[in-house]
């Protein structure tokens, strides 16, 4: 089956985070030692944020690994992203990330990647990124980028943590900038499979996963 979750904010680069929905994203591949493979290149490739994927993905019992598309590009890396179990996009500048991906082919290996099956996962540009749009602060004010297409739609991420973006979101929808799509709050994804909205999930206060819908 093809999935895809799209987690809103926070992730395991938060100081809130308990790595629930990490856990939540690696129990999908019903794998007991998953291999995932991170793509930060929407945070210039942070160390910081590679350090700390590694740290949290570590403490989950997973295979962590990354993909640099900077400095010196190892030829394996489409072999590498394709032998992964989950793929996971951090969170950046979305608009710069798609066109590095692009001038790369990355774009064809993820949709390869998720027709064999391979669990799709990101949090903020890496959420959007599989939607046909997405509304972003890689310009400002806020905008409208194309996606991958891989899910229908639109979505806005950080939807209850940063005010300006209810109004422009629903401003975009009505005025037909932005195809009609799913607003995304911080520590809640939206699980598709087949392209299909299969369940929201949020972290509750007592952190915990709850199925929202």
């Amino acid at each position: 089956m093809k999935h895809i979750i799209a987690i809103g904010g926070g992730g395991f680069f938060h100081k809130a985070s308990d790595l629930s929905l990490e856990r939540y994203v690696l129990e999908q591949t019903q794998v007991q030692t998953p291999k995932v493979c991170f793509l930060p290149q929407a945070s210039n490739e942070s160390q910081d944020y590679v350090v700390k994927f590694f740290d949290a993905f570590t403490q989950l019992r997973a295979i962590p690994s990354w993909v640099s598309l900077f400095g010196r590009v190892e030829n394996t890396w489409k072999e590498k992203l394709l032998s992964q179990n989950v793929i996971y996009v951090g969170g950046g500048n979305t608009k710069s990330m798609l066109a590095l991906w692009k001038a790369w082919g990355v774009d064809q290996v993820l949709s390869e990647a998720y027709d064999k099956g391979i669990v799709l996962a990101g949090v903020s540009a890496g959420a959007i990124c599989w939607f046909e749009q997405g509304i972003t602060d890689s310009v400002w004010p806020l905008g409208v980028v194309e996606g991958l297409g891989f899910l229908k739609g639109s979505a806005c991420p950080h939807f209850d943590s940063e005010p300006e973006r209810p109004n422009a979101y629903r401003q975009f929808v009505a005025t037909g900038q932005a195809k009609p799509g799913i607003a995304l709050d911080d520590f809640t994804a939206a699980h598709f499979i087949e392209g299909i909205l299969h369940k929201k999930v949020g972290v509750t206060e007592t952190r915990k996963i709850q199925d929202i819908g």
